[in-house]
């Protein structure tokens, strides 16, 4: 994706000004610089027409319960003392703002896609420049309900993992992800969180394997990881990779099915 101005931090911060993750001191100093350089505006008014469509064909569902806990828990709202703190009030419902976000696909995948394109490189460059240079998945669990999206980024060798609605799971048990090529046995990438994004760093050996007759799983493993390089608990969500979205075009989604006498598929 080409960005519209050089400087990679003030295209960060335009971007997320238009996804509405800026506490309220930054916000209002990108809405001065809209108002008063026509190059901000611009740079704000292209993000807009990359970002905002990606909502447009993801129906919004409602975030589970442990969202909304984590929300009044964050806001005090069962306290009965009142904040005295004026400041902080910006910040928190900048914070509401994104807990609410995560409960939309659309939103978790746009900022898991922008996380990718300006993050500063950590790892060379690989030599040779990928056909696709940006690929993602999302990640269907047995429920039908999307339990994670994971963009990644072929240049950088990196995965962001973003939670959408995961399931719970037990105290002592944690989602790892794994690599699947077809024919294969499953390739571990890492464990994700199913609370907040995760990165993750690609080696070479897995890069060469993601592509579209690869799929994306999740396993429930010991927190630490599974103890024998293979999934040791059940496989709770599948998805298949694909070219990520470029200029306003859907990733085509994966749904997971279950049959009594096949087990899972793909479809």
């Amino acid at each position: 994706m080409n960005t519209p101005l050089h400087d990679d931090n003030a295209n960060l911060r335009y971007a997320e000004y238009v996804l509405g993750v800026l506490d309220a001191d930054a916000r209002a100093a990108v809405a001065r610089d809209v108002r008063t350089n026509e190059q901000a505006a611009t740079a704000v008014a292209l993000w807009e027409s990359r970002l905002l469509p990606l909502s447009e064909d993801v129906a919004p569902s409602d975030p589970p319960p442990y969202v909304w806990a984590r929300i009044r828990h964050a806001l005090q709202l069962d306290v009965s003392t009142r904040r005295t703190d004026p400041v902080a009030r910006p910040r928190l419902w900048n914070n509401l703002r994104f807990w609410q976000g995560l409960g939309l696909g659309a939103g978790v995948l746009a900022a898991g896609c922008l996380v990718l394109l300006l993050t500063p490189a950590r790892h060379a460059p690989l030599p040779i420049r990928p056909a696709i240079p940006y690929m993602a998945s999302t990640i269907v669990q047995s429920d039908g309900h999307v339990g994670w999206t994971a963009t990644m980024d072929i240049q950088q060798a990196r995965i962001v993992v973003v939670p959408v609605t995961p399931q719970g799971l037990t105290l002592g048990r944690a989602p790892e992800l794994w690599l699947i090529p077809e024919g294969k046995k499953p390739i571990a990438v890492g464990m994700i969180d199913s609370h907040n994004p995760t990165t993750l760093t690609l080696d070479r050996a897995q890069l060469a394997h993601v592509g579209p007759t690869a799929v994306l799983a999740v396993s429930v493993e010991p927190v630490g990881g599974s103890p024998t390089g293979q999934p040791t608990g059940p496989v709770i969500a599948k998805g298949a990779i694909g070219a990520a979205p470029e200029n306003g075009s859907s990733v085509k989604s994966v749904t997971l099915r279950f049959t009594p006498s096949h087990g899972r598929r793909i479809v």
